[in-house]
């Protein structure tokens, strides 16, 4: 395995786990890509949602890369989302050399960092975003997206927390942050997972996603597990949120992920 560092223009690190180059195996040798984007309510970047979860993509035959975004200062306004598909677009004009087929580069995040990737997809084409990046077509968009019990809505139901910092009292910018709204035809395919009983995000914010996908024939494929605490990353001992139920998601994500891309695992 290779570790790889580069922090991008605005500060953000990105770190590498990139499986090594071989003879004996020359086909796998450029490989798809997994970009992991930890949670933590728009105030930190979660650990348990960054190395461990990045093993597990390792282990099934991507490349995993993890991104520490932008926290501070409030109000974030755009930059978490120039952080992230600067991240992509940093992947995608350098894949030769990090051996990473630019046509299959998915985004996983998790509670607001699922919030940011959903994002990547869905607003990767906001003005500011463009104008910050210099982005052309659509170099910066994610070919498929991974979300774990995702901060989606700045409605009622959404985390009051994460939007604050974000956009402040500035209800405009709210709105525009607000993925269930901005949802259109042609995005790239989603798998979604949450627990019904998540104190924290409420299950309404995937399911208004869920809602807004069907809408607009955008592929997706949904889990809801009825027990975990949110934050519980990949359900196991090792992140201190053991729950073997839940745990099944990451083998049902690698496999659709495998399909997405017609990757022989």
């Amino acid at each position: 395995m290779q570790i790889y560092t580069h922090t991008l223009p605005g500060g953000a690190v990105l770190t590498g786990y990139l499986r090594d180059e071989t003879t004996e195996m020359p086909a796998y040798n450029t490989r798809s890509a997994v970009l992991i984007i930890p949670g933590g309510g728009y105030e930190r970047c979660s650990v348990r949602e960054t190395d461990p979860v990045a093993m597990q993509f390792l282990q099934a035959g991507y490349h995993a890369f993890t991104l520490l975004y932008t926290v501070s200062p409030t109000p974030l306004r755009w930059q978490p989302l120039i952080d992230a598909a600067g991240a992509i677009l940093h992947l995608r004009r350098n894949a030769a050399r990090l051996r990473v087929d630019p046509f299959k580069i998915a985004v996983c995040g998790f509670s607001a960092g699922g919030h940011l990737a959903g994002a990547t997809a869905i607003l990767w084409d906001a003005e500011p975003v463009r104008s910050a990046l210099g982005i052309r077509g659509e170099e910066a968009r994610p070919d498929a997206v991974i979300l774990g019990y995702p901060v989606v809505t700045s409605g009622p139901l959404g985390h009051k927390g994460s939007f604050d910092r974000l956009a402040g009292s500035d209800e405009t910018l709210r709105a525009a942050l607000s993925l269930e709204t901005h949802v259109q035809e042609d995005l790239p395919p989603f798998f979604l997972w949450q627990t019904v009983d998540d104190a924290t995000v409420p299950v309404q914010n995937t399911l208004l996603l869920a809602q807004a996908l069907t809408e607009h024939h955008v592929p997706y494929e949904l889990h809801l597990f009825p027990h975990g605490v949110h934050g519980s990353s990949i359900c196991t001992k090792d992140v201190n949120t053991p729950n073997p139920h839940a745990a099944a998601w990451v083998g049902l994500c690698t496999s659709w992920l495998a399909e997405i891309f017609q990757y022989a695992l």
